[in-house]
């Protein structure tokens, strides 16, 4: 017949434990109709529509979806459904993107649908699906009001802000424990544009005690991310203070190296500053990276050849695939490898022919140290039981 909008009525659903809270779907609370999908303009329509009364009014539900069904009627995409549908697997596709049409048989519209090209996809995590994701970050934007939730026109990719990469390092793992499988890109600042049309970007005052003997080392590294020194003094016992004006984009991933070159003794605190005119591009990674040409377990053989290139990222017998990334290259290009590539054996013995293998250990780097590590052209690949990293676009013919 309708829906209680009384208070007193509402209250005792939320005590005796039948509804969560006042902006449960439900409920014809302003909250709950948010959350329902219901619009602003219908909410006025439909209050206009029943006037000023003293009475208990019971309300027509209907009414009010009715007249939201006028105001979303036109931009609503129509979707279909199949029942019992089959799987269906299809290979060698020229795009990781398809277009869908929104109805089999009215014309209204298409969509793109991006394909996981990633090997592992669906094998490692429980939740794989955009719709699943989507909800999951849709969740988290309403109860941390520090983070932000947008996301494009076909609904597959999704952008989340935050307070700094560790924030979203936070979110990210525990999705990740939550068992979902995601892709995630390069961590980047927000840019505005002034009135006179001048882009800025946000800068941090960045307050830095180190040891004496670190002090260069650390202002060197400031410098070639675009910070300015605006103080420097002593303060005492062998300990200086550097007080720098930096963009946060060049601070992003420094902690480590920070650590780093102050042999975990130094202290840095960054607070943020102002909106300043774009200070121009920064130098990001120095070296390329090491990509896997083929698809099967690692080598422990071709990993000892390929040691003198790089450093390697991966163990013997780990499973890589196509673009994946699997160490460090020692020149500023990337440099695809083959690390499946076994001993040829014959059946001719010779005394001092072989050579013991001895590896070095490998990197291994956090999920914040991945996050930090990878180029604009890379993603990190986040699964319940592993990270990898991968080039966002995993054939090398497409790379060129």
């Amino acid at each position: 017949e309708g829906m209680p909008v009384s208070k007193s009525a509402l209250k005792p659903l939320i005590e005796n434990g039948k509804v969560p809270w006042y902006d449960d779907p439900r409920l014809p609370t302003l909250e709950g109709l948010r959350r329902r999908g219901i619009r602003p303009e219908a909410v006025k329509k439909f209050v206009l529509s029943l006037g000023l009364t003293k009475n208990d009014t019971v309300s027509p539900f209907a009414s009010l979806e009715a007249f939201n069904k006028k105001i979303i009627d036109s931009e609503s995409v129509r979707l279909h459904m199949i029942r019992n549908p089959k799987e269906l697997k299809v290979t060698n596709l020229p795009s990781n993107e398809l277009q869908l049409p929104n109805h089999p048989t009215i014309n209204l519209g298409k969509r793109t649908v991006t394909v996981n090209d990633s090997v592992f996809a669906g094998t490692e995590g429980k939740k794989v699906t955009s719709n699943l994701i989507r909800t999951r970050l849709l969740a988290e934007a309403e109860i941390n009001v520090a983070v932000t939730f947008t996301e494009n026109e076909t609904k597959d990719s999704f952008e989340i802000g935050g307070r700094g990469e560790l924030q979203l390092g936070v979110l990210i793992e525990t999705m990740r424990r939550e068992g979902f499988e995601i892709n995630v890109s390069r961590p980047r600042v927000l840019f505005k544009i002034d009135d006179k049309g001048t882009k800025l970007e946000p800068f941090e005052e960045v307050i830095i005690d180190v040891d004496e003997e670190f002090s260069s080392a650390v202002i060197d590294s400031m410098n070639q991310r675009k910070s300015e020194l605006k103080e420097m003094k002593s303060g005492g016992k062998g300990k200086t203070r550097l007080i720098f004006k930096s963009p946060s984009r060049g601070l992003i991933g420094y902690q480590n190296q920070f650590l780093t070159e102050t042999r975990g003794t130094g202290v840095l605190n960054r607070v943020f500053d102002k909106y300043d005119v774009f200070k121009g591009a920064i130098k990001g990674r120095r070296n390329g990276v090491l990509i896997a040409t083929d698809q099967g377990s690692a080598v422990a053989f071709a990993l000892f050849n390929l040691q003198s290139r790089g450093i390697m990222f991966i163990d013997p017998k780990t499973y890589v695939y196509k673009g994946m990334i699997v160490g460090e290259h020692n020149r500023d290009n990337d440099l695809e490898v083959n690390v499946l590539k076994g001993k040829k054996l014959t059946n001719i013995r010779a005394s001092g022919s072989d050579q013991a293998i001895i590896l070095s250990p490998p990197r291994k780097m956090t999920l914040e140290q991945m996050m930090a590590y990878m180029a604009e052209d890379e993603l990190l690949e986040v699964t319940p039981k592993n990270l990898r990293l991968r080039k966002k676009l995993l054939l090398s013919h497409l790379r060129k």
